[in-house]
Order: C-alpha cells, then structure tokens, then sequence
C-alpha cells in the first residue's frame, strides 16, 4: 500500500483561498479543473489581462457546466489584486519573462507557485543568457525551491515560494534523479522528448496551426533549447557535479502528453535490471510514479489527463547501455497537476488530494 504523505503540523480540513494568475492559458484552465474537485481550496481571484472582464466559461466552454462552483469574472493583473484577506497561496500562470516583479509585488504572507520558468534556474546569470534579459527579482530568486514534488517534498513543505519544474525536465528527472544519486549510470546521457502541441501555450502561432502540425513531426530548439539549462541543474545536483546532457525536443501532432526516451551508459557492471529495481525502489510509497515490469513500454495514452509518470527501462542492445522511456501529462504533472500536489504538501494535505483521476482513454 502506498504511503500517504503529510507533513505539515497544519489541519488539512482548513479551507484556502487562492488566486491563479493567468488564468486564460491552458495550465491556468488545468488549474482550475483540478481545483473545482479540491475539498479545502476555493478560487478566490482569477487574472487575464487580455480577457478581463470575462467569464472562464466564455474563454473554455467545459468549465461552465452548471453543476460546478460559480466563478469570479476575470480581472486585470495587479498585486493589489490579492493584497486583501481571502489569499492563501497564488498560482502565477503567466509567461517567462512576466512573473518576477509580479511575484515580487506580492504581499509576504502569501505562498506562490510559479508555473514559469522565471525561478527554476538558481544562478540569475544562467537566467539572464538564456532567457534574454536581466533577473528583475534576484533576491527573491535565493528563497524559492525548485518544486520536484518527489524529490525535494522536505524542502517544499516549509517553502514560500516554489518554482514549477518544466515538463521536459519533470519527465527527464524524475527516471534520471535516482540513478545518478546511486551511481548506477554514467554521465553520458542522451534526452530525446516528443511533446503534443499544449506545451507552446495557448497564443496564435502559425508554426502550431493544426495545418502546419498535422501529420508531420519537427524537432526545435536543436541543442539550445531552454529546458537543457533546467534539466542539467536538476541533474548536476543529484550527481553532486557539473553535467551536461544532450537534449532534443520534437512537435508532434496531439494536443497533449510528453513521451522522453532516455539513452544511459551503465555504470561499473550494472544492468538494466538494476535500473529498474532502483527505480522501484525509489519510487515504491509513491503515489504518481510508476515504473513498469521488463519489456513493457509506457504510452501517453496512460497518463492523458493524470498526474502520473510512467517509465519502462530496457537493455540497448549494445553492451554497457540502457534505454529509459518516460510519459508524462505535459499539463498536469509536468505543469499544473505537479503545481497542486506541491500546495498539498506546502498546506499539509495528503499529496493525492484532487489529483486521484484515472487517464482519459481513447
């Protein structure tokens, strides 16, 4: 039987209020289809500066079913906006380059995740080159906690402000984390992901127009693609050094899932075997992470619409390797379903809390 995780002295049947900025993307519709099933959270305050003043319902027609909580309207982002009683924690759903001073503008007491990538990196000057511009909130960047709910759930508990991890990185680090902590691989790790079309976020884009992806598969961001910078942090500090990793991303034609297939060097005389039994062994009490027996490939059609990770390991064919495949819900566990179960653990709830669906299929 699976443990349940609380670990927090706070009474879990105490009702908080939160706010999601940037509410009108789609990890901010995410978040609020897990929030409406969450038993001690209301939905205070909801932001979209393009689609103030506007119904959730008019923007994502399956949240206006009559049979769910009422909504509050859209309004414009504002830290004033949740400067009054009623908020909890708030959910920052805007894109990179938008949430520091945001966030920064936030009263204390509230508790924050963000779902960008504006506080994954730790090193503001990493920020800063890839990301095209100066930290506008260095200092606020020294405090938050990279959010891998599995991994770092000590740390996150007694956190203010947490930083979302990306999808790719979420589906990379989750198989990787524990065998570099073991050393049961080497460094010598390649990271080839496919990703459905949600992942670009919701803003017209030709090169995402379903002409444009239908019935084709591109690779992007070829060797300098954002998420490489997050991925090798994660990484490094499991190794306890400095890593570099090879990490191509592909567009395919689906809406959404991730599916990363992972190519490792053994270490010593380990085997795939031994991947795979320290993998269970890690990820035994856990409620998401699942790990499949030998010879049993993970698909994304397990985990549409949940916040699982699957991964199967494999023997490559050529002595001293393994291939590692993982799937992920690009929205929820690699965004907005990762974002709740870190403010279960923040407020003391049982991890699972609203996040216990099964996937959709077909």
């Amino acid at each position: 039987m699976r443990n349940t995780h609380i670990l927090s002295n706070q009474t879990p049947q105490q009702v908080r209020g939160v706010a999601i900025i940037g509410a009108s993307g789609y990890t901010g519709a995410e978040l609020i289809r897990i929030l409406l099933a969450h038993p001690y959270v209301t939905i205070e305050i909801l932001t979209g500066d393009s689609s103030a003043g506007k119904d959730i319902g008019e923007i994502y027609p399956h949240l206006r079913f009559k049979n769910l909580p009422p909504l509050k309207k859209l309004e414009e982002v504002h830290p004033a906006l949740v400067a009054g009683s009623g908020i909890d924690l708030v959910f920052c759903c805007l894109p990179h380059g938008t949430t520091q001073t945001v966030i920064a503008g936030l009263p204390k007491h509230m508790k924050v995740i963000d779902l960008s990538a504006d506080f994954r990196l730790a090193d503001p000057a990493e920020y800063a080159k890839w990301y095209g511009h100066a930290h506008q909130a260095a200092e606020l960047q020294k405090e938050a906690v990279y959010g891998l709910t599995e991994i770092v759930r000590g740390q996150i508990k007694d956190a203010r402000l947490v930083a979302n991890p990306g999808c790719y990185p979420t589906s990379a680090a989750l198989p990787l984390i524990p065998l570099l902590k073991n050393s049961v691989i080497n460094h010598d790790i390649i990271i080839d992901s496919k990703s459905g079309v949600t992942g670009a976020g919701r803003s017209a884009k030709q090169p995402n127009l379903f002409t444009e992806i239908d019935g084709g598969m591109s690779a992007y961001g070829i060797a300098n693609h954002r998420h490489a910078p997050e991925i090798e942090q994660t990484l490094g500090r499991a190794a306890g050094k400095n890593l570099k990793v090879t990490f191509t991303p592909h567009l395919i034609p689906m809406s959404r899932g991730i599916l990363s297939t992972i190519y490792v060097q053994l270490a010593g005389k380990n085997t795939a075997d031994d991947v795979r039994a320290t993998l269970q062994k890690t990820y035994t009490n856990e409620q998401f992470v699942h790990i499949l027996p030998a010879g049993v490939a993970p698909t994304t059609h397990q985990v549409r619409g949940t916040n699982d990770c699957v991964i199967g390991v494999f023997a490559d064919r050529i002595p001293g390797r393994a291939i590692i495949v993982s799937v992920i819900d690009n929205l929820v566990k690699g965004a907005s379903g990762q974002a709740v179960q870190n403010m279960n653990v923040m407020f003391g709830w049982p991890e699972e809390t609203a996040l216990q669906m099964s996937a959709i299929f077909p």
